[in-house]
């Protein structure tokens, strides 16, 4: 059967931005991270692909990349000072511009479905730390001890950074976010962004990825975004939001869009990456670190993953 244009449906993945290279990153690393990328491009893919909405396939994509210790969120996020694993998540559904967020939990297991579940049955959008966890538990959230989260490689991560005394968190972003983006066949967007935060945090520090409006936005009328990346800055430009204004008032493309505001995040000292999915089918992402782990599909028969800037 032929596609029409409104039965397309498409979907973007990222799982951070960073100082990612082919002299960093051996041959067996980018294999199991494009690998890794795969399955969780593959789990948004099969829910667009069977008709499915565009917030059941981006949720479907990110608690995949949170269950992959290869990334930042969920298990395998990174460390705070303190030694603890501090987790944060958004979602956004593009056709009501209903919104959650958590920001703080230690024992929700996949902070995405968290902060789906405040955006539907609470009549709030953002809940922090204990009592994110609390509403957690009243709505039958899965919970998990906090070991659950750690790994090793990200507990040297931390040792390296007190170590060398770097400063007051990695500032380096050698890893980042994860998140997915997507429209669906009824031409709605959806966004969702899942992070552990930077390495070494301090004082409960939030970051962009669970801010409506600067990590995650998805507006029916321009388009859904994710972000990943140095989170001041990026909540300093509102950058999600930014982009769709710019698309939305301004009648920029989205790529144009998209790379205009990261040049404002650069002009402030920030770098990062971000993606983006529109309602008429199209995907596109940019970044400003040397490499961006990420992934696109479409009913059109797209369906890659890259890492670096020249992939």
């Amino acid at each position: 059967m032929t596609e029409t244009s409104e039965s397309r449906w498409a979907i973007a993945i990222h799982g951070g931005a960073g100082s990612m290279t082919p002299e960093t990153m051996d041959g067996a690393a980018v294999a199991a991270h494009e690998a890794a990328l795969v399955v969780a491009l593959d789990a948004g893919r099969v829910v667009l692909a069977a008709g499915g909405s565009a917030l059941d396939a981006v949720c479907a994509a990110v608690k995949e990349l949170e269950d992959d210790p290869h990334f930042n969120a969920g298990r395998g996020a990174v460390f705070t000072y303190h030694g603890t694993n501090e987790l944060d998540a958004a979602v956004m559904d593009g056709a009501t511009r209903g919104a959650g967020a958590v920001c703080g939990v230690t024992h929700t297991r996949n902070p995405v479905n968290l902060a789906r579940t405040v955006m539907e049955q609470s009549p709030h959008v953002f809940l922090s730390g204990v009592g994110a966890e609390e509403f957690a538990r009243e709505q039958g959230v899965e919970m998990v001890d906090p070991d659950w989260f750690a790994t090793e490689p990200r507990w040297a991560q931390l040792q390296e950074l007190k170590a060398k005394k770097l400063g007051w968190f990695d500032a380096g972003l050698k890893y980042g976010t994860v998140g997915a983006v997507a429209v669906d066949t009824a031409g709605h967007v959806a966004a969702a962004t899942s992070t552990g935060g930077l390495t070494g945090k301090r004082w409960g520090r939030i970051g962009d990825s669970p801010l409506i409006g600067a990590g995650t936005y998805a507006d029916d009328r321009a388009a859904a975004v994710s972000c990943t990346g140095s989170g001041e800055q990026f909540i300093r430009a509102a950058v999600s939001h930014e982009i769709c204004a710019r698309m939305r008032l301004g009648g920029e493309g989205a790529q144009a869009a998209t790379e205009a505001v990261l040049a404002e995040v650069g002009d402030m000292g920030g770098v990062g990456g971000v993606i983006y999915a529109t309602p008429g089918g199209e995907t596109g992402f940019a970044f400003t670190t040397p490499g961006m782990f990420r992934g696109r599909a479409d009913s059109e028969g797209l369906r890659e993953v890259g890492i670096f800037g020249e992939s």
